[in-house]
């Protein structure tokens, strides 16, 4: 059990190797808990370092939502990965950009498995065209189902954008960088 301990704690250490304090003396607490005796503080420990390791990853992830064109504006919706542990874990971000009377929504999310079991449709041309009108946003494939737009990118990473017309939505979905997103947690 301590190698267990010490093994999680040095990968989640060595995730990323400027990690808050929070994070580290989160991990330290966990192995006295554990050398000390007491296996479900040490536990507990660790399932928060979990939540802030995610938290940190969620903000990595916001990072790859655009800015808000000209004359827009855009909120950040903080409270999105809250959801996603009802639906299996996964990050995610969301953003609501507002302009010109009119908003929409741009979610991305990643690693979550409902959105791995999507692969099959997005991998198949005759599937894809069969749920929507596909639209291309440089290299990447999205479908149109009824104004809402949904791309899967490196096969596990949703991203979807809905509330306006797909020309409004267009210009925030072109200003995405795919190739890095591709590469989002690895």
């Amino acid at each position: 059990m301590k190698r267990l301990i010490l093994s999680a704690a040095f990968a989640l250490s060595a995730a990323t190797p400027a990690l808050a304090d929070d994070v580290t003396d989160t991990l330290q607490s966990a192995i006295e808990a554990y050398e000390s005796g007491d296996v479900q503080y040490a536990l507990e420990e660790l399932a928060y370092a979990q939540q802030l390791l995610r938290a940190m990853k969620a903000e990595g992830l916001t990072a790859y939502l655009p800015p808000a064109p000209e004359g827009w504006s855009r909120e950040v919706n903080t409270d999105m990965n809250q959801g996603l542990a009802m639906m299996g874990g996964g990050t995610g971000a969301e953003a609501v950009y507002s302009g010109n009377g009119v908003s929409f929504t741009v979610t991305l999310m990643a690693d979550n498995p409902m959105v791995g079991a999507m692969g099959a449709m997005f991998a198949s041309p005759m599937l894809m065209a069969a749920g929507g009108e596909i639209i291309r946003v440089g290299r990447q494939k999205f479908v149109d189902q009824d104004g809402e737009l949904t791309a899967l990118v490196d096969s596990r990473i949703l991203v979807q954008a809905s509330g306006a017309d797909a020309d409004t939505m267009l210009p925030v979905l072109e200003a995405i960088d795919y190739k890095a997103l591709a590469g989002f947690g690895r």
